[in-house]
């Protein structure tokens, strides 16, 4: 059973500086770790309290949420192990927070939306950087997602080499199908988090 070690996870609060604030969790992308996203920090709102997870499976030097497959299509099972092991560990601090929000970036992109699939009405925001949704569920999680109609940012480079087009494609339309969905294409942004963008999700949270 995947976990998620809270002596890793990275805090933009100390631990008596939190209760009541609404909480912004990070997913890091595959081979990086849960320092990474934080330097997204001064351009979010100080509003939100940070915590950046790292992702439970070793990938060369740093880690990930599944193993990667086809890119832009990973097998489901281990996807969906992935996010009881987020759920399970917002569960443990939700309480201390009034609403809570997911900000992922490519594999944590794709960890973002499948955890507003497993819990659509549970997120204040979702936003996913350069991620995609993950194909193959056939069950009735995506009819909830339409019920509660989240909200949703998908930001993404128009030259990204990694993410397929054709995930990039296949996210926009689950997304204006089932969510109140904002996105970007950023001219020139390769895979990556441009300081537009970054302006543009800081507008998001903020409203």
């Amino acid at each position: 059973m995947l976990t998620i070690d809270d002596s890793l996870v990275q805090w933009s609060r100390p631990a008596d500086a939190r209760a009541g604030s609404p909480l912004l969790v990070l997913l890091h992308g595959v081979g990086s770790n849960e320092h990474d996203l934080m330097g997204l920090a001064p351009g979010l709102p100080d509003t939100w309290t940070l915590a950046s997870l790292r992702a439970p499976l070793q990938h060369g030097p740093g880690f990930g949420w599944y193993p990667l497959g086809e890119p832009g299509s990973p097998d489901l099972a281990p996807v969906d192990d992935a996010v009881e092991a987020v759920l399970a560990w917002i569960d443990r601090v939700a309480a201390a927070h009034g609403r809570v929000a997911l900000l992922g970036f490519s594999q944590g992109g794709s960890m973002a939306l499948q955890l507003l699939r497993a819990r659509p009405g549970a997120f204040a925001a979702v936003v996913s950087l350069s991620g995609f949704v993950v194909p193959g569920v056939t069950d009735d999680r995506d009819e909830a997602v339409s019920r509660a109609r989240p909200r949703v940012f998908l930001g993404h480079g128009d030259r990204d080499p990694v993410i397929p087009p054709s995930a990039t494609a296949r996210t926009s339309v689950w997304a204006a199908a089932h969510t109140d969905v904002v996105e970007r294409t950023y001219a020139g942004l390769g895979h990556g988090v441009a300081g537009e963008e970054l302006s543009d999700v800081a507008a998001f949270l903020g409203s």
